[in-house]
C-alpha cells in the first residue's frame, strides 16, 4: 500500500518550513519502506495534507469518497500566524477556526511537537492528535570545517571575520527587528539573514526596519540546500530569535551541522532543548547580546556536541520509524502480516 503526499499548494509553500517538511515526509517514509505516490493510485492507503489552503480541504474529501484515510499535518496554529504578514493578527481568530475546520477532516493530525499538539488539542479536536518531529537530514547537514573559509568567500569577507546568521520569513514573528538590533550592537561581526518574503506581504514597519539596517547585515535572500548548508557549517553562530514556532526546521538543521545556537526562550523548546546543555537562551536582546558575544570570544562552554545528538534523535530514519508505528496503530496502514510458525523437522 502506498501514501499519497499531496503536492497542492507546495509552489507556495515550497520556500517555507511546510515545503522543507514535505519533502521530508517522502524520504522518511522511503526510509522506512512504505512506498509514496504523487497521485490517486488503486493501492493508495492514505493521503497525506500539508498545507490549509482550499484545495487541501478537496483533497480530503476526495479521499472520504474513496474510502481512505486522511493524514493530516498540523504544521500551522493561531499562535504562529500572528505578526507575520500584513494583518495577520486581525484575521488570527478567523484562522484559528478554518483550521480546527481542515485538521477535523483528518483522522489522524500530526504535529511536530509536544507544546503544538497541546495547542491544537486546546482548539477541540476530536481526532487523534499525535507529535512526531518533522525531522531533519543528519547525513546531509553535518558538521564541515572548510566551509569557514568557503562562506567568508562567497560574501566576500575576511577570513577571520566573525559571521552570525538566521534563517526565516523576513517577518516580526521570526525575530527580524530583534537581530537587526544585536546586529546594531556588535558592528565587529557580520550578521547574514537568509530567506525571503514576497514584499507585498510585509508590514510597513518590517519593511522600514530592513531598509535602515545596520551595515553588517546582509540579505542573501533564499537560497539552495547546499549554500544554506554552508551558512549553518562556516558560521560562528546561530541566532534564531523566533517569538513562536511549531517546531523549528532550521534549528535542527543548525545543530546537526554544528554551529552554536542561540534561540528566543520560548515554550516549544521546552523538554527538548534546555539552556546551557545543548544550546542557549534568552529572553531579551540584552540577553542575546550576552551569549553571543561570549560565543564569539570564546569564553561560553561550547555544546555543538550535544546540539548534534539532539538533531540525531530526529533524523529521517527515526522519524520514518516513529511514522510507521502511528501509522500501524492508527490502521492507516494495513496490519503487517505475522511470520508463520517455523515447522520442526527431525533430522
Amino acid at each position: 500500500m502506498k501514501i499519497y503526499i499531496y503536492s497542492g499548494g507546495e509552489r507556495i509553500v515550497g520556500r517555507s518550513g511546510v515545503g522543507q517538511a514535505i519533502c521530508h515526509q517522502r524520504e522518511c517514509l522511503r526510509r522506512s519502506g512504505v512506498a509514496t505516490t504523487d497521485r490517486w493510485t488503486r493501492d493508495t492507503a492514505a493521503v497525506h495534507v500539508n498545507t490549509v489552503l482550499p484545495d487541501s480541504v478537496l483533497a480530503a474529501l476526495g479521499a472520504r469518497l474513496r474510502g481512505r484515510k486522511v493524514v493530516w499535518y498540523g504544521h500551522s496554529t493561531m499562535e504562529d500566524f500572528r505578526s507575520s504578514f500584513k494583518g495577520s493578527n486581525a484575521l488570527a481568530p478567523l484562522f484559528k477556526r478554518w483550521i480546527t475546520f481542515c485538521y477535523g477532516l483528518g483522522d489522524v493530525v500530526l504535529t511536530p511537537t509536544e507544546y503544538s499538539r497541546k495547542l491544537l488539542e486546546g482548539y477541540g479536536l476530536k481526532k487523534p492528535v499525535y507529535s512526531i518531529s518533522n525531522g531533519v537530514d543528519t547525513a546531509f547537514f553535518k558538521p564541515d570545517p572548510a566551509a569557514r573559509s568557503a562562506l567568508r568567500a562567497r560574501y566576500g569577507l575576511g577570513e577571520k571575520e566573525k559571521v552570525v546568521v538566521s534563517v526565516g520569513h523576513m517577518i516580526a514573528r521570526k525575530g527580524l527587528p530583534e537581530f537587526l538590533e544585536l546586529a546594531g550592537s556588535i558592528p565587529e561581526a557580520t550578521f547574514l539573514w537568509f530567506g525571503w518574503t514576497n514584499p507585498k506581504l510585509i508590514p510597513q514597519e518590517i519593511a522600514r526596519a530592513i531598509r535602515e539596517a545596520p551595515a553588517n547585515v546582509l540579505f542573501p535572500g533564499f537560497v539552495g540546500r547546499e549554500e544554506l548548508r554552508e551558512a549553518y557549517q562556516g558560521a560562528d553562530v546561530f541566532a534564531f530569535l523566533s517569538h513562536e514556532e511549531t517546531e523549528g526546521i532550521v534549528v535542527l538543521e543548525a545543530l546537526a551541522c554544528g554551529v552554536p545556537a542561540v534561540l528566543r526562550d520560548i515554550p516549544v523548546y521546552s523538554g527538548w532543548l534546555k539552556d546551557g546543555e545543548n544550546v542557549y537562551k534568552s529572553s531579551d536582546n540584552d540577553g542575546f547580546q550576552r551569549i553571543v558575544k561570549g560565543l564569539l570570544n570564546g569564553t561560553l562552554p561550547d555544546l555543538t556536541a550535544a546540539g548534534r545528538a539532539v538533531a540525531e534523535e530526529r533524523s529521517l530514519e527515526q522519524v520514518g520509524r516513529r511514522l510507521k508505528e502511528i501509522y500501524l496503530e492508527e490502521r492507516v496502514l494495513p496490519p503487517l502480516p505475522q511470520a508463520l510458525p517455523q515447522k520442526h523437522v527431525q533430522v
